[in-house]
């Protein structure tokens, strides 16, 4: 009897086995583009002569180039109002860097840059941002009231509609955390903003605030234009859920002027930032 059974259980590992066939699936991939990484920061505190210009090309998702840096690119960044040409200079590694420039509040700026004979442009307007009031540290206001989270305090101008970007990253952390809004509830009126870590939904475990850590603070007034845009990348970024919509390529404000449907990935944004740091007690 036990040798029949051995035999049946034989059997039926050697179907099961046998079902199993390898599938290829062949993934859709899209056109080479070229990919702009413009954003000029203006650090209060600072000339913000110095700014970088990052341009590589994209890869399919399943491919593992890592040199996709475009070389051979003229970049230039120009003031609208009186015509002055800042030229970005080549570093050979896909930085294209300037050491002059002029930032000038609610100045408009037009980005060229010109790569394989076409030419890709961009406009932006340099955008302020106000000064943070307070910085601490509490567990009242996050999703655990048992968990350290950072508060910040700032108080929104009255006269004009202001959209906001935070950018926070524990030291050590491989990757920062961005946040965005506005004043539309709060214009005019002294603004608190609070961050916490959350749990990581693939690992299930809680990389939680602890005394010692030190969180990098980035603080940034951004155009309406830059807020709908950093918006939507920050959804897709937080993945699809039950509700989410498809992400679909997100196009940025580079527009190819020579051939309009290879447009570019990528913004130009100019931007006045408020840079600190925290340390959790």
């Amino acid at each position: 009897m036990n040798t029949y059974f051995k035999l049946i259980v034989l059997f039926l590992t050697m179907t099961l086995v046998s079902c199993e066939d390898v599938i290829d699936v062949d993934v859709q991939e899209g056109p080479t583009r070229l990919v702009i990484e413009a954003s000029l920061d203006w650090e209060k505190g600072t000339t913000g002569n110095n700014q970088i210009i990052k341009l590589s090309e994209s890869t399919p998702y399943f491919d593992t180039t890592t040199n996709t840096h475009v070389t051979n690119a003229s970049v230039k960044v120009t003031n609208d109002d009186n015509g002055q040409e800042f030229i970005f200079t080549h570093q050979g590694n896909g930085e294209y860097v300037v050491t002059d420039f002029e930032p000038i509040i609610n100045q408009s700026y037009t980005l060229e840059v010109i790569h394989e004979g076409e030419t890709y442009s961009a406009n932006e307007t340099l955008t302020s941002v106000v000064d943070i009031d307070d910085i601490y540290q509490s567990t009242e206001d996050g999703f655990d009231d048992e968990e350290l989270e950072v508060n910040i305090i700032f108080t929104d101008p009255e006269a004009e509609e202001n959209y906001y970007l935070f950018k926070f990253q524990r030291q050590g952390d491989l990757l920062p955390i961005l946040e965005d809004g506005d004043d539309e509830f709060s214009n005019g009126k002294e603004i608190p903003w609070w961050f916490e870590k959350e749990e990581d939904e693939d690992t299930d475990e809680i990389e939680a605030f602890r005394p010692g850590d030190i969180v990098d603070i980035s603080f940034f007034g951004i155009s309406e234009a830059y807020s709908n845009y950093i918006g939507i990348l920050i959804e897709q970024s937080e993945g699809t859920g039950l509700f989410s919509t498809t992400p679909v390529p997100l196009r940025g404000n580079c527009i190819n002027t020579t051939t309009p449907d290879n447009y570019a990935f990528g913004y130009f944004r100019l931007t006045q930032v408020v840079k600190t740091s925290y340390t959790f007690q």
